[in-house]
This record gives structure tokens, C-alpha cells and sequence, in this order.
């Protein structure tokens, strides 16, 4: 469980997020306005702060986090904004942002950004496998095998499987997955994703067993042991 201050002027915005949070068993607490929400993100111990670019009182979100730099807090800041150009997450990150999501956002996509927020900034033991139902990945070895048959991948198809392994159980985007194994910070236009999933899930499923990479339409893809579910559209 995490602490969460959510920076939002926009009360119906401010509450999708921190019902969001909450429902996933975290603590999320809702600021308005820029004055009181730099005051508690200096006052007080945070997990995550979700920060607006745009809000009203005078100080903006932008100010706020350079004003958290400046005093020491390295808190893990998300910047949301309806400012989606290259140039403004360009400038959201040089603030001092550690990561710049824009508006409209999809709650999966914020939670699981979140999530590696948090993650990133708690130090703990490094992963070095990762097993899912009957699939296993060495890390460091960077071999994979389901059932204990090895399955041959390619360094991309690999990649792109610890991700989606790291992240069993959520909804992964097409723009989280370009960005993490990719490296693409635009959308490309091209169906490299589909055709990757595809390949990885053939040489997954080969052995006869149920599919692990379930598609979730219209937003991206789920790793996930069979008998699991979330109630999202699935193939």
C-alpha cells in the first residue's frame, strides 16, 4: 500500500484517479488547488504525487515540482496534461518529472506507470526470475522456458516478454509497450506490436498449452495464468 497525493482541479478527474487508487488498496488524498498542494507535497511523506500541468491559485504543477526539487524531495512525481506535444513532456521532465502521461489517459495505463514509480524508487532485492502459472524467465540468463520446454526468442521478443511477465495481471497499452521495449516516445503507425505479440504467443503456445498473452481490444495486451480474469474483453 501506497501514499498518494493526487493534484487535480478538475473534480471529476481528481476523483477517477483516487477511486482508482483506492480501489486497488491504496491511500490517495485529492488537492485542487496549487498553494495547498505544494504546501501537503512539502509537508508530508508521499509515495506518489500525480501532478496536474495546469491549476488554479497561481502556481501551476510545473512550479510545484520545481519547487519540491529544490527542497531535496525526490518523491516520484507523474505529470498529467492535456499538453501532449513533444515539447511539453520534453519540459515536464526536465522540471524534475519521473514520468509525463497525457490527458485523456486510460486508468490502466496511470496505474501501471504508477506502479513502476513506486517500484523503482523502493530499493529491494533485484528480480531475477519471474514465473507466471508454467512459464519461467531467467533474467540474467535471458532464457525462457514454459513446462519446462525451453522456448528460443529473439533479444526483442525476450524483452518484450519480461515486460509483460513484470507486469502479469495488468493491461498494458500499445503506448507502454513501444515506450518500455521499444524505445519509441511517438506512435509510429505501424502494426509492430500485433505482429511481435503474435510471434511471441505462437512460440509460447506451441507446447499445447492455454494462451498466457491475452489481447484486451482496443487497448493492448494482458500476460496472465489462464484460470485468471479481470472482466476486460479478451481473445
Amino acid at each position: 500500500m501506497w501514499r498518494c497525493l493526487v493534484v487535480e482541479d478538475d473534480a471529476d478527474n481528481a476523483r477517477y484517479i483516487a477511486d482508482g487508487f483506492r480501489g486497488l488498496g491504496h491511500v490517495a488524498v485529492i488537492c485542487r488547488e496549487g498553494p495547498e498542494a505544494l504546501a501537503r507535497a512539502s509537508a508530508e511523506a508521499w509515495d506518489l504525487i500525480i501532478l496536474d500541468r495546469m491549476l488554479p491559485g497561481g502556481v501551476d504543477g510545473l512550479g510545484i515540482l520545481a519547487a519540491l526539487r529544490a527542497m531535496g524531495r525526490r518523491t516520484p512525481v507523474l505529470v498529467l496534461s492535456a499538453l501532449s506535444a513533444l515539447d511539453e513532456r520534453v519540459r515536464g521532465l526536465k522540471a524534475g518529472g519521473d514520468d509525463y502521461l497525457a490527458k485523456p489517459f486510460a486508468f490502466s495505463e496511470l496505474a501501471a506507470r504508477a506502479e513502476a514509480l513506486v517500484r523503482r524508487s523502493r530499493p529491494g532485492p533485484e528480480i531475477r526470475v519471474v514465473e507466471v502459472a508454467d512459464l519461467r524467465l531467467d533474467l540474467g540468463s535471458r532464457k525462457a522456458e514454459r513446462g519446462g520446454r525451453p522456448i528460443a526468442l529473439q533479444p526483442r521478443e525476450f524483452r518484450l516478454l519480461a515486460f509483460l511477465a513484470l507486469h502479469a495481471g495488468q493491461v498494458l497499452t500499445r503506448t507502454m509497450l513501444l515506450e518500455a521495449v521499444w524505445d519509441y516516445q511517438f506512435d509510429p503507425q505501424t502494426n509492430v506490436i500485433d505482429v511481435q505479440v503474435s510471434r511471441l504467443r505462437a512460440k509460447l503456445d506451441a507446447g499445447g498449452g492455454p494462451s498466457l498473452i491475452h489481447t484486451v481490444r482496443g487497448v493492448g495486451y494482458r500476460l496472465a495464468a489462464p484460470a485468471s480474469g479481470d472482466g476486460a474483453a479478451q481473445t
